[in-house]
């Protein structure tokens, strides 16, 4: 028999009183156990998290995920370990610092790494994540063709592990605003929808224009997400891409052949015959260029038969909403403020909600049907032909 920590023999002989005292011992640390493991469980923790690609966006990202309580950043990883070490110190970080994913997996535990490199590497890093065990916010694309990135959430899904991708447009209050008023029927019925972005060329770097990159997957991927998740998933695509300027001179390699696409028009049909168009481009002379204050043209716009709306600014970081739906009066502006919002928030919001359990408005699914988009895109021009979509999503978002 055993009680309270201690084996009786039949042999041995024990009084009432000293069973009952032992068997309520017992019982008190049986509970007093329970309550601690239930106290542990509730209690929210730190998710640790690494950042591979210490250049110019993780001057957002870092930043931004140091505002959260339940967020830690404890490793920083650059190619150019210098750069990792630059950041560590302009952000007094306090984190351990390394040259390449590989020393990074087997250093400082972590829970969560974000991909902030060329995009070209994205997928590769992102699959050495998931079998190390890590989630992964990405940003965009997540992968470089869309069988890769639907092996990567075949992955995360086996390991039991969250992958998302960037961009984090639907999180804007203006989303918000826009995706009810069409749910509510504000605009009638929907029939077509536009989605602009583009300026003259980031400079700092090669791989914009090199193989796997391009106006699309740094640029288009803000008004394809935006549009989908407004109208819902797209079923086919129809595109035409080009290359306006075939050289360029960036701060890293010089003079160099550009071999993605410079210049984008994409045509998305989804259901019930509304058809939406992205255009994107490294040719477009706009002196706001990648400064959205002060934005005041749109880059979205929604057409239905009883009205419209305008996103002014651009998807990314938001002026506010002109909705447009009377013939006596000017269109009204609505959602002027952020509310909090800030385009580089996506991996911080992804990984509060690991901690708190709870699931983000942005998804995998959503991301990995825009990254189906860019290369059917691609297939579309290269062809002539409309090319049918296979992936989908939950919609509506909200």
């Amino acid at each position: 028999m055993y009680i309270g920590g201690k084996y009786f023999t039949m042999q041995e002989n024990i009084s009432r009183q000293q069973f009952l005292s032992m068997s309520a011992a017992a019982g008190a640390a049986m509970l007093l156990g329970s309550l601690e493991g239930w106290a542990a469980e509730k209690q929210l923790t730190k998710l640790r998290v690494a950042i591979i690609g210490c250049g110019s966006v993780s001057n957002r990202y870092i930043p931004h995920l140091q505002t959260s309580a339940l967020i830690q950043i404890v490793s920083l990883c650059d190619i150019k370990p210098e750069r990792a070490i630059a950041q560590n110190k302009e952000y007094k970080v306090n984190a351990a610092t390394y040259g390449n994913i590989d020393d990074m997996l087997k250093g400082v535990p972590f829970d969560m790494m974000v991909t902030l490199t060329d995009m070209q590497k994205h997928g590769i890093l992102n699959k050495k994540a998931l079998l190390a065990g890590k989630h992964v916010w990405s940003e965009k694309p997540m992968a470089n063709t869309y069988a890769e990135g639907k092996a990567l959430l075949e992955l995360a899904r086996s390991k039991g592990l969250k992958l998302w991708g960037a961009p984090a447009v639907v999180n804007s209050p203006q989303f918000a605003f826009m995706s009810k008023s069409i749910q509510a029927g504000k605009l009638g019925r929907i029939a077509s929808a536009h989605g602009q972005y583009g300026h003259t060329g980031p400079t700092w770097s090669a791989f914009f224009y090199e193989k796997g990159g391009g106006s699309m997957p740094d640029l288009g991927v803000y008004n394809m997400a935006t549009l989908t998740g407004l109208l819902g998933p797209a079923k086919s695509v129809m595109a035409m891409l080009s290359i306006v300027n075939p050289e360029r001179t960036v701060d890293d390699k010089g003079k160099i052949k550009v071999e993605a696409e410079d210049n984008a028009h994409v045509l998305l049909e989804h259901a019930n015959g509304v058809i939406s168009h992205v255009m994107c481009g490294f040719n477009y002379f706009d002196p706001h260029g990648h400064e959205a204050k002060g934005q005041e043209l749109h880059s979205i716009q929604i057409f239905g038969d009883k009205g419209n709306m305008r996103l002014i600014g651009y998807d990314w970081e938001t002026n506010g909403v002109i909705l447009d739906d009377s013939w006596e009066r000017a269109g009204v502006l609505h959602e002027k403020e952020t509310g909090g919002y800030q385009w580089q928030e996506g991996a911080t919001k992804v990984g509060e909600s690991i901690v708190n359990k709870t699931e983000p408005r942005i998804n995998v699914e959503h991301a990995l049907h825009v990254l189906e988009i860019i290369e059917a895109a691609r297939k579309s021009s290269a062809t002539g032909m409309k090319v049918k979509l296979t992936s989908s999503f939950q919609w509506p978002m909200i």
